[in-house]
């Protein structure tokens, strides 16, 4: 068999390959990340390379232009290697995980009732998942000969009215040695029952008094980031947190293309692997910074959407994108940490939020626990924005959901110049209606590189208020600018020129851009109205709208609201939380009601189908327009501009 060396700049990383490997598949097994919307269909474009030598069979696509293929730009997913090759990942097709190092600050401080670890003691109702407990033990002589395990176990029951026990075979294995080490005096680590007629298990003993060290850990496991918190049990405090992109999306960029993959064979496993190495990545990285013994850490709470959770627990996510839409399961019993992958002592115990549906996931019922939304009684729209975007409505009293594929405009797949939210994103824009040139203003103030999606929100916001586009998404192309043009049989208006960027290529939004940004936002705008009259209801009733999410938390309010993707409501109704999965998480590594009430939530929740609601698809259609076909569902933008025609 021929085998090729790759050598891949700037990461100076080499890697042999069969005769015949395609570039993006070498790229995986080398640990260098390509941008891949479309998960190797060769039709988004993103995973465009230099081959600066060597050769490589293919890769030349309409994507690319005559002038780049003379550059020896290729596409990744198309190339096939067929010799030794050097290859340059350019700077618009690498991945940055700088923005992940950025302080979290939502664009408006949420208003959330938070828990009060000190009343919930007062009243009864602290007890968290893993509790530590020291204790003197006698030590055994010639009248007394109780076994170890039994000598634990009664000294519990009887001092600590612990009387529902049970100790797994590999704890019973340690005890004899433990119990020995300082004279019979250990610290038991008990992991609770969510409901009070459960049994407590001893999943950890260790010498001496260490009852003031006990540590969790939460973390969201997003399908494009991964976010992990350390907290002291005793205080509530995050002693460390840290976050990085799921190694998963150099396999796909979308829980689709994912599932698509795991049927492939050992998909599923390799899947698996990647999912609990970024994971592992992130623990490791929290403890050293907290200075945290890992032997303290007793548990970890993850949340997930459905795909995520499956993917990582190693389970076939295959019927989850079929018709009826079935997941494996909706609830999972605590397990082992060290029994799905994760780097944490085999006392760990792993704590699973539940989910609803195939694409309720536990990232939502997380989100819904945190916000505090299942015990407020203001009515409210709960929105998390995303690939796929995910929809609650309700109170305490009840809880209807529904999700809908967006799909990844708001992260740039699907748009030529689109990115993710990142250094040299083009975050913000202006217009001046007179010469028709544009303001830019990108993250990290640099020369931009392409657009992230709440810059796009604002681009088509500012666009359509002014008439440079009309309500179908169409340029005016009667204005007098060099600026609009057409490439290739496509319209499109020039943001920078090459000169003014990172990528030595003009970036442009281009009509199909801002018809795929339409696509998603009447998705999910649909999404709420239909959801809203399945239950009998409309905007005029809901209370608040809870925006979660790194994209809902930057999102501008007004420009959203411009161009149809939520629905027009006071801003002060507003409340952005941030990552509401990861504060669910964290909340339920703190206390057991919250993961005793989590049962509950997810069993009343109703959820609905959207893609089985007829009443959906006219929704969806209806919201093909910039901002909608019924205005009247606008006022406040319907007035403003009748204001601007009328002074034009």
């Amino acid at each position: 068999m021929t085998v090729h060396t790759v050598s891949f700049l700037p990461h100076n990383r080499e890697i042999q390959v069969p005769d015949g490997t395609v570039l993006i598949r070498a790229a995986m097994e080398a640990g260098v990340h390509i941008n891949a919307s479309c998960g190797g269909e060769g039709v988004c474009g993103k995973c465009r390379v230099i081959v600066e030598s060597g050769e490589v069979a293919g890769g030349v696509s309409e994507q690319l232009s005559p002038e780049d293929r003379e550059k020896g730009y290729r596409l990744a997913c198309k190339s096939v290697v067929t010799g030794d090759v050097t290859v340059r990942v350019p700077v618009e097709s690498a991945i940055d995980t700088s923005v992940l190092k950025q302080s979290y600050v939502p664009r408006k401080t949420a208003r959330i009732r938070q828990m009060d670890l000190n009343d919930l003691k007062e009243q009864g109702l602290f007890l968290p998942p893993v509790e530590k407990i020291y204790i003197e033990l006698p030590e055994p002589d010639n009248q007394d000969h109780l076994p170890d395990v039994t000598r634990l176990v009664s000294h519990l029951k009887l001092h600590h009215d612990e009387h529902r026990l049970t100790v797994s075979l590999p704890v019973i294995r340690r005890i004899p040695d433990v119990l020995r080490k300082d004279n019979f005096r250990v610290t038991a680590t008990l992991a609770r029952p969510v409901f009070e007629n459960g049994k407590t298990e001893i999943v950890n003993v260790q010498p001496g008094d260490t009852s003031d060290r006990i540590y969790a850990i939460a973390m969201d496991i997003g399908t494009t980031t991964i976010y992990g918190q350390l907290i002291d049990l005793k205080t509530g405090a995050v002693l460390a947190e840290k976050g990085d992109f799921n190694g998963q999306i150099s396999y796909g960029e979308d829980v689709i293309s994912r599932i698509v993959f795991a049927e492939k064979a050992g998909g599923l496993e390799q899947l698996q692997k990647v999912v609990t190495e970024t994971i592992n990545k992130i623990v490791t990285g929290i403890v050293r910074r907290s200075k945290v013994d890992p032997e303290d850490i007793a548990a970890i709470t993850l949340a997930g959407n459905t795909t995520m959770t499956q993917l990582l627990l190693k389970i076939n996510p295959r019927y989850i994108r079929r018709s009826p839409y079935v997941p494996a399961s909706t609830l999972y019993p605590p397990i082992r940490a060290v029994d799905i992958g994760l780097a944490l002592g085999d006392h760990v115990t792993a704590l699973v939020y539940p989910a609803v549906s195939s694409y309720v996931g536990g990232d939502i019922v997380a989100g819904v626990m945190g916000s505090g939304l299942y015990r407020d009684e203001r009515l409210t729209l709960f929105m998390d924005i995303g690939t796929n975007a995910e929809i609650v409505i309700g109170n305490r009293d009840w809880l209807a959901c529904a999700a809908c594929s967006a799909g990844p405009a708001f992260e740039g797949g699907g748009i030529k110049f689109g990115m993710r939210a990142a250094k040299g994103a083009i975050e913000d824009f202006s217009l001046d209606p007179v010469t028709w040139e544009p303001m830019l203003m990108t993250i990290g103030n640099v020369r931009p590189k392409g657009i992230c999606g709440s810059g796009l929100i604002i681009m088509i916001a500012v666009m359509f208020e002014l008439g440079l586009i009309d309500n179908l998404g169409k340029f005016n192309r009667d204005l007098a600018t060099d600026r609009i043009r057409e490439d290739n049989g496509v319209w499109e208006y020039v943001l920078a020129r090459a000169e003014e960027t990172q990528i030595d290529r003009d970036i442009a939004l281009t009509e199909i851009d801002i018809e795929n940004l339409i696509r998603a936002k009447g998705a999910i705008y649909s999404g709420c109205m239909t959801l809203l009259a399945e239950v009998g209801m409309d905007m005029s009733v809901i209370d608040r709208i809870i925006l979660a999410g790194g994209f809902g938390s930057y999102v501008d309010l007004e420009k959203a609201m411009t161009i149809g993707l939520l629905p027009e409501i006071d801003a002060e109704k507003v409340t952005f939380i941030g990552n509401s999965s990861l504060m669910g998480a964290k909340m339920s590594s703190l206390t057991n009601r919250i993961r005793r009430d989590v049962v509950e939530v997810t069993r009343s929740m109703t959820n609905f189908e959207l893609s089985e609601t007829p009443s959906y698809m006219d929704n969806y259609v209806a919201a093909l327009f910039l901002p909608h076909t019924d205005m009247a569902q606008f006022p406040r933008l319907k007035e403003r501009m009748a204001r601007r025609r009328n002074n034009a």
